[in-house]
C-alpha cells in the first residue's frame, strides 16, 4: 500500500502541490504569529534584564491591577530612599522616575513614530545607569536632555537642538547635550526615551519630590536576595521589594501577558486559513477517490480490506500533511518579519532582535497542520471504503451514499445544537428567549424533513443547484460555452459546494466584520449626536494616554468659555459585602469618573432606575452602574459594593441609580465622583473633557485660545468638535478593517488554491468530453472560455453564499449581545457590491492555469482517454 499511495502522489504532481501550498498558507501564518511575538518577548526581556542586571534590589509601590490600571499606586518619597539606604548591606540606593510624555519638535512635530509611546527617565548614578552617552553627554543641567541613538537616527536630531516635552505640567523646552546608547538594545520599536536630571523628570512626571522605585546596590557578599528581605522588612506593606532578576522576570510576564492578545488576534486568521485549507483537502481527496472508484474496487477484488482502502487515502492525506506543514513552517519563519513590517505600516512599531525560533513553535505547528489534513481527509477515506468490487468490471459505478442518521443520532445533534445556541447566547452576556429556541428548532425539524423527503438529493445541493442557475444568467448571455459553463457548475452541486465554501469562509468573515464596523461607526456617529450637549472635546492625540488634569483648569480660565467637566477612568476590584466571605463579583472592574453637576449639563445619560437627581447626589459613597453589570450580578438599587481600589483603599459604595446600557463605553459598570477618583483611586489624568461656549461668545475666537492655550502648555492634546471626534473614530475603524482584510486575503488566496485544484481535477474527468468537443469544432479560445466561466461562477456561488452567511451572522450577533444597548446596525451595500466582484475576480484568476491546461488537451489523445 505504502508503494501504491507513493505512486498516486507522483502521478497527481500538480493536484498534490497545489493541496500541500494550501496547507502551507495557514500553517505559515501560524509558525509567524508565534515567532513575531516570540521574538518580541525575547528582545524586550534582554531589554529588561539589561535594566536590572546591575540592580541588586528594586523597591516599587505595590500593584493591585498591573500596569495601565489608569491610577498611581502609592508613591515613594526622599525619606523612604534614606530608610532603604540605611539597611544593614544596602552600598547605595537611589530614586528613580519614568512617565509617558509627548516629545515635539519646537515646530510641533511628534518625534515619536504611529502609535509608539516616549518614555522620560531620570538620570541614575552611573553604577544603575543602563544607558551611555554615544555622543556629548547625560543631563547635567535643568534645560538638558539625552535622547537614545534609535530616535535620533529615525529623526535626524543632533546635539544642540531644542524639543519640546510634554506630560503633566506644562510643556517645557530642553537642549539636546547626548546621544544615549542602550546597552542591551539599538533601538525599542518606534519608542522614544528622553533621559532628565531628576527634578525634571519629576516635573514632567507631575510628581514632585517623588520617585516610582528606588534601585539598590548591595555590598559584597550580601546575596541579592537576602538583602531584598532586609528591604522588605523595613518598608511598609504598600511596597515591595524584588531582586533585580526578579523585577525583571515580573516586567518580561507581564508583557508576554499583554502580548496575549496580538497572538490570538492573528492566530485567528491562522486557523482561517487552515479551515480553507481543510476544505481544500477534503475536495481534492473526494475527487481523487470518485476518479479511482475502479481502482479501489480491483484492490477489492484482489483482497485488500476496507481498513486497507482508509489507511491508503490516509497515508496519502498525511504525506500531504506533513510536506505542507514543512513547507509552512519554513515559510513562517520568512513572514514574521513581513507581519512585523505589516504592523509598521499601520503605525504600530514592534521591537525585534533577531528571530525567535522556539520547540513549541515547531512542535504546534507541524501537529496542528498534519492533524487539520488528516481530519478533512478522513472524510473522504471512510467515503473510499464504500467503494463495492463490483465497481472493478464495469464504469459507471458510483461509490453508495452515506445513508441517512439513525432517529436517535438525529435527536442528538438537534440537542446539542440546541445547547450549542445558548452557550453561544450565553458566552455573548445575553439570554435566548423560548420563541428563538423554538425558531431554531422548527429550522432543525424542517431541515431534517426535507432530508428525509430528498434523501437522493440533499437540500443544500437543491440549493447550489438553484444559484449556480441563477447566477449562471451573468455568463449565459455570452452564447453556448456561457450556457454549457452554467450547467456544468450545477452538474455536480456537491463538489462545487465544496469548492465555493473554501471562498465562503474567507468572505463571509469580510462581510461579518464590514457589517460590524459600519454599525459600529454609525453607532458612535449615533450616540455622540443624541448624547453629547456640548462644543468641544479635547482628548489626548496619542491613543491609550490621559489628559493631564490641569488642562481642564487651564481652560476654565479662557474668556469665553461656558463650562468644562472632566471625565476620568479608573479600575477597581469589586466585593459583595453583603455575603459570607464578601466574594469578588469583578475582578478588574472598570470605572468612570465624572463631575456630576457639569455633567449632566453636557451629556444626557439614560436610565433605568434614577434620574440626573441620582448623579448630582452621588456624594463620596455612591455610584450608579450599567444594566448589564447590575443583570450579570443580580444587584439592585440601594445594595452596598465593596471597592479595592489601585492605590489599595477600600472603599464602599452605595448604588443609588441604574443606567442604560451605552455601546461607546462612556459610562462604564460603576460611576463615581472625580473627587473620589483622585483621593482613594489615585487617579491623576482625565480621559477626556467637555466644553461649551459661554451664551454670546464667538465660537471661533473661544476655541483659537484654546487651541493656543493646549499648543503652548499641553501639546499632547488637541480639541475637536463632536463632528471632528465621530471622524476620527471611524478613520480608526477603517484602519483596523483595512488590517483585517489584508490578514483575510490570506484566507482567500488559499480558496483560489481550491478552485484551481477542482478545476484541474475536473478538467482531468472530462478529458474525452473537451476532446469530443474540440473534435466537433469547439476552438482552444472557447474551451479556455468555458472553464474561466464555470470558475467565475463558483466564485460567484462562494461569495454570494460568504455574504449571507457573514450579514446574517452580523445581524444575529448584535441581536444578541447588543440588544438594548443603542447598536445601530447599518449593512455597507457598496462594500458588499464590492466583495461579490471580488469573489468573481477570483474566481477568473483560478481558472487561468486550468483553462490553458484543458485548451491544450490532445484531441486524439483525449478521445482515446478512458
Amino acid at each position: 500500500m505504502g508503494r501504491l499511495v507513493l505512486r498516486g502522489l507522483a502521478e497527481r504532481k500538480v493536484r498534490a502541490a497545489l493541496t500541500v501550498i494550501a496547507i502551507a498558507l495557514g500553517v505559515a501564518l501560524m509558525a509567524g504569529t508565534y515567532i513575531l511575538t516570540d521574538t518580541i518577548n525575547s528582545a524586550f526581556a534582554e531589554v529588561f534584564a539589561t535594566s536590572y542586571h546591575n540592580k541588586a534590589v528594586v523597591v516599587t509601590a505595590r500593584e493591585h491591577f498591573g500596569r495601565g490600571s489608569g491610577a498611581e499606586a502609592s508613591q515613594i518619597d526622599e525619606a523612604t530612599v534614606a530608610r532603604v539606604r540605611a539597611v544593614p548591606g544596602a552600598a547605595a540606593a537611589s530614586g528613580s522616575i519614568s512617565s509617558s510624555a509627548a516629545l515635539l519638535t519646537e515646530s510641533g512635530r511628534r518625534l515619536t513614530s504611529g502609535r509608539s509611546f516616549a518614555l522620560v527617565a531620570s538620570v541614575q548614578p552611573p553604577r544603575f545607569e543602563s544607558f551611555t552617552a554615544a555622543r556629548g553627554h547625560l543631563p547635567g543641567a535643568p534645560g538638558e536632555v539625552a535622547i537614545d541613538q534609535g530616535t535620533a537616527a529615525r529623526e535626524h536630531l543632533h546635539l544642540g537642538q531644542r524639543i519640546v516635552i510634554a506630560g503633566r505640567s506644562p510643556a517645557r523646552l530642553y537642549t539636546i547635550a547626548g546621544i544615549a546608547r542602550f546597552a542591551g538594545a539599538e533601538s525599542f520599536g518606534g519608542a522614544s526615551v528622553a533621559l532628565l536630571q531628576t527634578p525634571q523628570a519629576q516635573y514632567v512626571a507631575g510628581k514632585r519630590g517623588q520617585y516610582d522605585s528606588i534601585n539598590v546596590a548591595a555590598t559584597p557578599g550580601v546575596a541579592p536576595e537576602q538583602l531584598a528581605a532586609r528591604v522588605r522588612a523595613a518598608l511598609p506593606a504598600t511596597l515591595t521589594a524584588r531582586t533585580g532578576a526578579q523585577q525583571a522576570a515580573e516586567q518580561t510576564a507581564e508583557l508576554e501577558e499583554e502580548l496575549g492578545g496580538l497572538r490570538t488576534f492573528l492566530l485567528i486568521f491562522a486557523y482561517v486559513a487552515l479551515v480553507v485549507g481543510a476544505f481544500i483537502i477534503f475536495n481534492t481527496i473526494s475527487i481523487t477517490v470518485a476518479q479511482r472508484t475502479r481502482e479501489f474496487g480491483l484492490l477489492r477484488t484482489l483482497g485488500s480490506s476496507r481498513a486497507q482502502i482508509m489507511r491508503a487515502v490516509l497515508e496519502e492525506g498525511l504525506l500531504l500533511g506533513i510536506a505542507g506543514s514543512v513547507v509552512g513552517l519554513f515559510a513562517g519563519i520568512g513572514l514574521a518579519p513581513a507581519l512585523n513590517g505589516l504592523f509598521k505600516a499601520f503605525g504600530a512599531n514592534l521591537p525585534d532582535n533577531g528571530t525567535v525560533l522556539q520547540t513549541r513553535t515547531v512542535i504546534v505547528s507541524l501537529a496542528v497542520g498534519i492533524v487539520i489534513t488528516l481530519i478533512a481527509g478522513s472524510f473522504p477515506a471512510m467515503r473510499a471504503t464504500r467503494v463495492p468490487p463490483i465497481a472493478a468490471m464495469r464504469e459507471g459505478v458510483a461509490i453508495p451514499p452515506r445513508p441517512l442518521p439513525s432517529r436517535r443520532r438525529m435527536i442528538a445533534r438537534t440537542v446539542i445544537l440546541l445547547i450549542a445556541v445558548l452557550a453561544i447566547s450565553t458566552a455573548l452576556g445575553s439570554r435566548i428567549t423560548l420563541g428563538g429556541l423554538l425558531v431554531v428548532l422548527g429550522l432543525r425539524v424542517a431541515w431534517l424533513a426535507a432530508r428525509v423527503r430528498r434523501a437522493g438529493q440533499p437540500s443544500r445541493h437543491r440549493v447550489i443547484t438553484a444559484l449556480g442557475r441563477a447566477l449562471g444568467l451573468i455568463v449565459s448571455w455570452r452564447g453556448i460555452m456561457g450556457r454549457l459553463a452554467r450547467e456544468n457548475s450545477v452538474r455536480q452541486p456537491g463538489r462545487t459546494l465544496v469548492t465555493a465554501l473554501a471562498l465562503t469562509v474567507g468572505l463571509g468573515l469580510v462581510a461579518f466584520i464590514s457589517v460590524l464596523a459600519a454599525g459600529t461607526k454609525a453607532t458612535v456617529d449615533q450616540a455622540v449626536s443624541r448624547s453629547f450637549a456640548g462644543d468641544l472635546i479635547i482628548d489626548n492625540s496619542e491613543m491609550g494616554q490621559g489628559v493631564p488634569a490641569a488642562v481642564a483648569a487651564g481652560v476654565r480660565a479662557i474668556p469665553g468659555v461656558g463650562e468644562v467637566t472632566a471625565i476620568a477612568f479608573t479600575q477597581g476590584r469589586v466585593r459583595d459585602p453583603a455575603k459570607p466571605g464578601a466574594p469578588v463579583i469583578d475582578e478588574k472592574s472598570r470605572l468612570t469618573a465624572v463631575e456630576p453637576q457639569s455633567f449632566t449639563r453636557m451629556y444626557r445619560v439614560h436610565w433605568q432606575q434614577g434620574s440626573t437627581a441620582t448623579l448630582h447626589s452621588l456624594g463620596p459613597r455612591g455610584t450608579v452602574i450599567t444594566k448589564k453589570f447590575a443583570s450579570a450580578h443580580s444587584l439592585t438599587v440601594g445594595q452596598r459594593l465593596l471597592v479595592l481600589t489601585p492605590s489599595g483603599n477600600h472603599v464602599t459604595l452605595t448604588v443609588r441609580g441604574i443606567v442604560s446600557e451605552e455601546v461607546i463605553g462612556l459610562l462604564s459598570n460603576l460611576t463615581i465622583t472625580r473627587a473620589l477618583a483622585q483621593s482613594a483611586f489615585g487617579q491623576r489624568d482625565d480621559g477626556v473633557n467637555f466644553i461649551t461656549y459661554a451664551p454670546g461668545a464667538n465660537a471661533g475666537a473661544v476655541r483659537a485660545r484654546i487651541d493656543e492655550l493646549l499648543r503652548r502648555h499641553f501639546p499632547q492634546t488637541r480639541s475637536q468638535t463632536a463632528a471632528q471626534y465621530t471622524k476620527e473614530q471611524s478613520e480608526m475603524v477603517n484602519s483596523l478593517l483595512l488590517l483585517v482584510y489584508v490578514l483575510l486575503a490570506l484566507s482567500v488566496l488559499v480558496s483560489v488554491f481550491g478552485i484551481v485544484n477542482t478545476l484541474i481535477l475536473s478538467i482531468y474527468e472530462r478529458t474525452r468530453e473537451l476532446g469530443m468537443m474540440r473534435a466537433i469544432g469547439a476552438s482552444r479560445p472557447q474551451i479556455r472560455q468555458l472553464i474561466r466561466y464555470e470558475s467565475v461562477i463558483t466564485g460567484l456561488i462562494g461569495g454570494v453564499l460568504g455574504l449571507v452567511i457573514g450579514v446574517v451572522g452580523a445581524v444575529l450577533v448584535t441581536e444578541l449581545a447588543l440588544s438594548g444597548a443603542g447598536y445601530v446596525i447599518s449593512i455597507p451595500v457598496l462594500t458588499l457590491i464590492l466583495l461579490l466582484v471580488a469573489a468573481a475576480l477570483v474566481g477568473l484568476l483560478a481558472a487561468q492555469l486550468p483553462a490553458r491546461r484543458a485548451a491544450r488537451l490532445d484531441v486524439l489523445g483525449a478521445l482515446a482517454n478512458e
